[in-house]
């Protein structure tokens, strides 16, 4: 059984596919882009700005599913330029302070949008 998460604070899929979904004890979110919730437009900012935007819509999906940064147990950072990894961890760490979960961080050829980093993670259920 699944339960799809859903919520007008964070952006709209671009896509055929959901925000988040819950299943089997764990939620899956979606890849965030750096997507202004209200205008559905990619943050015009530089890769510091962008994962901001990233962290808040991967947040407020978390609270759709009544959850917080504390439950994620693994994500995956998608980077157009791996060069910017050091700046997009100082961001990222910032929402788990204690107790990180496990991570993998790619360079890839090319984001949707032209975005430079996109991140998905997985929580636990509760």
């Amino acid at each position: 059984m699944k339960e799809i998460i859903a919520t007008d604070k964070a952006p709209k899929a671009i896509g055929p596919y959901s925000q988040g979904v819950k299943a089997g004890g764990f939620v899956f979110l979606s890849g965030q882009i750096a997507l202004d919730p209200v205008t559905g437009e990619l943050c015009t900012g530089d890769v510091v700005e962008q994962t901001e935007q990233v962290m808040e819509n991967i947040e407020v999906v978390l609270e759709a599913a009544r959850l917080t940064f504390a439950d994620v147990v693994k994500s995956t950072i998608f980077l157009a330029d791996l060069a910017d990894f050091a700046r997009v961890n100082e961001v990222y760490g910032r929402c788990f302070p204690v107790e990180p979960p496990a991570r993998s961080t790619v360079e890839v050829q090319a984001l949707p949008r032209g975005a430079l980093v996109e991140i998905e993670v997985i929580a636990l259920a509760r």
